[in-house]
Parts: C-alpha cells; sequence; structure tokens
C-alpha cells in the first residue's frame, strides 16, 4: 500500500474526456443502447494458456485485530475465499503491530516482542492454511538506520505514524544485522523461536510454513531506496532468513510506480549484481488507479481504464526486461486498485457513491483479463480491509456492515471460474466499453465480461439454451454473484457488471 496516493501524470497513462461530459449521461446511455457489441470467440485458437492466480492482499491494521467484528468477517472471507498466494503485509503506520524489535539491542537486554503481532498472524494463517502465502514484514526497524536521533512511535498500537521510516543508510553498511533481523522474525514462526542477540532463546511453538517472503515494499517511497542498495538489502535478508527456513522462496522489488525508473528492473533481475546462490524467483509491482479531485464516477469509468491499459503497457515492457535477463523469475501484480483523492481526508469519511465498487470490481476484472493474457503468475487485489483514515476507497470490505462489498465478491467469482492450466481463446470485441475472454477450462467454456460503462449492454450469447450465468452487479450489493440467463440469444449486462458465462 502506498501512502502518497498522487501519481504524476504520465504514471496516469492518456486520459480520454468522456463523451458524457458534453452530451450527459442520458444521451451516452442511449448512445450504448444503440451500439450494442458484438462478441467473436474462435474456440478453436488458444492464444496462450493461463498461469494465473486470481488472490488479494491483506494489511496490517486496527479493525484485524482479534476481537474487532471486522476481524471475524474478513477471515471468514479469506477463508472462504481459498485463494492461493494470499499476501501478508504487517506495514509502516502501526509499528508495535508490525516491527517485532522497536529498540536496539544493548549489552543488558533485548526488545523483541510479539505480543501484538502474533494474534493477528495466526488469524491469518488459520484463514488462508492449506495454501501458500506470500509473507511481507515491510517496516525495518528505524534504529537499524543511521538517523540524528532516536525515532519515536506511539505507545497506543491502534494510533498510525507516518514517519516511524526514517534514515536511509544502514548502520551495519554489510547489510549482516539487517539479515539477522528478519532471520530471528523467521525463525520465531518456522522454527518454534530464535536465540537473540545477547545469546537467549526466545520459545515460540511455532512451526508454520513459509513458501513465499517478500523483501520489503515500495522501497522508493518507504524506504527511498536505489535499486543498488535494494539489491544489496534483498541479497542480505534472503541470506538471513535462508539460514533458518532454507525452503522459502524470495519476492523482490514491490515497486510502487513500476514505469517511473525501469533501471530497478534492469539491475535487479541481471544475476550478475547479486552474491553467488541468491535466488530470483518472483518480482512484484503494484496498480492504483487515481482520479482527479474534480472527477466524478462520470469521469472515472474512462479514466481508470485509460490509466490501466498504460499499466499494461509498462507490464510488457517489464516483461521484456525479466525474459531477457532472469526468464524463470515469476511476476505477482500483488497490488491492483483504486485510491481516491479523498482517502485519508476529512472527506474519507463520506462514502463514495454505491455503484464505484462494482466500477472498482470490473477495473479488477479487465486488469485480469490483460495480465492473464500476459501470463503473469500472481493476479493480486488489493486489499481485504480498509476504512477511513486508512484508504477506505481500496477496502474489499464494508466496515459498517462487516461484509464483504463487491470488490470481493468480484474476485470470488473470478477464482472461482478460472485456474491456472485453462486455455484463453481468441476473443474479440467490437466495443472498448466491453471487455471480454473466453477459456476452455476442465469444467467447460467459459466467458469473462466486464462492463466498464454505467450503461447496460446486451451481448449476443452462442447455444443461449445451453448456457448459465453468474454475475456481480448493482443488484447483488454486498452480497455474493447472482444467477442470470440470456434472453432472445442474449445476455444483459448491467452497469459495471462482471459475468462469467458457462456452458
Amino acid at each position: 500500500m502506498r501512502f502518497f496516493p498522487g501519481l504524476k501524470l504520465e504514471q496516469r497513462g492518456f486520459i480520454r474526456l468522456p463523451i458524457l461530459a458534453v452530451v450527459g449521461l442520458a444521451s451516452v446511455a442511449a448512445i450504448g443502447a444503440q451500439q450494442q457489441p458484438a462478441l467473436t470467440i474462435h474456440w478453436d485458437k488458444t492464444t496462450v494458456v493461463s498461469v494465473s492466480t486470481p488472490t488479494l492482499q491483506v494489511v496490517v491494521n486496527p479493525p484485524l485485530r482479534p476481537g474487532q467484528p471486522l476481524s471475524a468477517a474478513s477471515y471468514k472471507a479469506v477463508k472462504d475465499l481459498g485463494a492461493d498466494y494470499v499476501r501478508y503485509v504487517p506495514w509502516l503506520p502501526y509499528p508495535r503491530l508490525a516491527v517485532a524489535e522497536l529498540e536496539p539491542p544493548t549489552a543488558q537486554k533485548t526488545s523483541w516482542d510479539f505480543s501484538l503481532i502474533d494474534p493477528m498472524t495466526r488469524d491469518f494463517l488459520a484463514a488462508t492454511e492449506g495454501h501458500p502465502t506470500v509473507m511481507n514484514f515491510s517496516t525495518i526497524p528505524t534504529w537499524l538506520f543511521k538517523t540524528d536521533k532516536p525515532v519515536s512511535y506511539p505507545a497506543d498500537p491502534n494510533q498510525a505514524s507516518w514517519d516511524y521510516t526514517q534514515g536511509t543508510e544502514l548502520r551495519d553498511p554489510t547489510g549482516k544485522e539487517l539479515g539477522d533481523y528478519y532471520g530471528r522474525l523467521v525463525s520465531w514462526y518456522v522454527n518454534g523461536g530464535f536465540t537473540d542477540e545477547m545469546g537467549v532463546r526466545h520459545e515460540s511453538g511455532y512451526h508454520y510454513k513459509l513458501p513465499v517472503w517478500e523483501v520489503l515494499n515500495e522501497v522508493e517511497s518507504e524506504h527511498s531506496m536505489t535499486a543498488e542498495q535494494y539489491t544489496a538489502r534483498y541479497d542480505a535478508i534472503v541470506e538471513g532468513i535462508r539460514r533458518v527456513s532454507p525452503d522459502t522462496k524470495f519476492m523482490g522489488l514491490a515497486l510502487e510506480a513500476p514505469r517511473d525508473d525501469p533501471h530497478y528492473f534492469e539491475y535487479f533481475l541481471n544475476p550478475a549484481n547479486h552474491k553467488p546462490g541468491i535466488p530470483l524467483d518472483y518480482i512484484s509491482y503494484h496498480f492504483y488507479a487515481t482520479p482527479t479531485t474534480s472527477q466524478t464516477i462520470a469521469h472515472w469509468q474512462y479514466t481508470w481504464f485509460d490509466q490501466a491499459d498504460g499499466f499494461i503497457t509498462a507490464v510488457k515492457y517489464i516483461e521484456n526486461i525479466r525474459k531477457r535477463l532472469s526468464p524463470q523469475t515469476k511476476t505477482d501484480t500483488d497490488e491492483l486498485g483504486v485510491i481516491l483523492p479523498t482517502d485519508n481526508t476529512a472527506a474519507d469519511k463520506v462514502p463514495p457513491p454505491a455503484a464505484y465498487w462494482n466500477l472498482a470490481g470490473s477495473l479488477y476484472a479487465y486488469l485480469y483479463i490483460e495480465l492473464s493474457r500476459l501470463q503473469i503468475d500472481i493476479i493480486g487485489e488489493s486489499q481485504l480491509v480498509g476504512y477511513p483514515t486508512q484508504f477506505p476507497s481500496v477496502s474489499m470490505m464494508d466496515w459498517i456492515a462487516n461484509k464483504p462489498n463487491a470488490r470481493f465478491w468480484v474476485l470470488k467469482l473470478i477464482k472461482d471460474s478460472f485456474h491456472p492450466g485453462d486455455k484463453l481463446v481468441e476473443t474479440s470485441v467490437s466495443s472498448g466499453d466491453l471487455a471480454a475472454q473466453a477459456f476452455l477450462t476442465p469444467a467447460g467454456r467459459k466467458l469473462l465480461l466486464a462492463n466498464k460503462r454505467d450503461h447496460a449492454f446486451d451481448v449476443p450469447i452462442e447455444d443461449a439454451d445451453k448456457a448459465s450465468a453468474l454475475t456481480v452487479d448493482a443488484e447483488t450489493g454486498d452480497g455474493p454473484a447472482r444467477a442470470v440467463k440470456p434472453i432472445a440469444a442474449k445476455l444483459r449486462l448491467e452497469p459495471f457488471a462482471v459475468t462469467v458465462v458457462s456452458w
């Protein structure tokens, strides 16, 4: 999760001014009704075989602490979803919920303390039991850096502190101290405990498996690291963790704005820039659509998808770098969503229009289609819980009703319908207002449709008498996908609907 949601113009892609700004919503709806999209599917022409896993990220924040109603509802949703590679991130604004050693060790004592961290981590690992996860304790203890003075943090674990991360130069330039911190942290969870800097044993009793560890998060902003600094610290952390968990795989970069500096990819993905034997199992990076303050949902339906197209162009460029330098490395786009300009301001207490959640779900479905075509390995929606003052527009849970919202149900619809190994077949649609991709799956033929616009479409459906469909739209609200049937060989897609047709 980024904590500076504004993006440069070039990050947003080219913004197409919507025609509705000129002719009005009613006219746009009329135009849409007159120009229904034509859909063409060649079931005999496979374009790629899917390797893509749809999933989400869980960012630590106070409503996810045990005993909170939203926590119980959220982790029930995660368990019911049953997704692989869910990302878990104890992060920057809550030092006491994210950093296990908040004070530097002295000759007399250490400050290791998991009492606030463990209950949340146990809940997450229980909800994802039986599925591989991506763990990322992204916040480095500030005392590991050179700073002008000790950095304070709130005594209240629920109070956000946006300036905890300070310093750019490690006090131990070899990185060993940094690697040792993460080695002990991981050993607490996988080896039943660890021995601290004074030789004292700390017992946890945990013997979890941690399949993937992501090293730090959004290093350009949160840690102000160059590609060279990050790569050296990645190596140090990997070395520290591998000593205690040799089977763990590693994910690197977690870049906030991947279009900004391709040098990160050029440098990090070159094995010559790493210590011998350091694995490059995964890279990761993020995308958030970010409308301007003057825009409304009438504009968002254009702006977001234009920005998404810019992101997809960047993905293609990054993929060329990856395939050239480290083709065995996999990719996780583990933060995909929307950040409204009202987030983390007084205005974020006013909820967005109800259709916002459906539009944001449609954006994720569109990204899933495009990233699946590029054979991106993990496609992660961000994030499980947001709420006023903490990126409410990114939430997949209704923090008032304590129920999953439409963004979650879109993810579940996609996760339940499509899997790695499915065949994507040649699919085309005559209108850019609709996204479509057909799949050949072990369960039969399926079609994913995403309506990008605020008016309905009637989509022609072949073999309509044999087809069934599930959709997430305004009518489903905070509920799961509902069943719909084609009428007169056409399927009605309501505004911002995401629909899966099955034969």
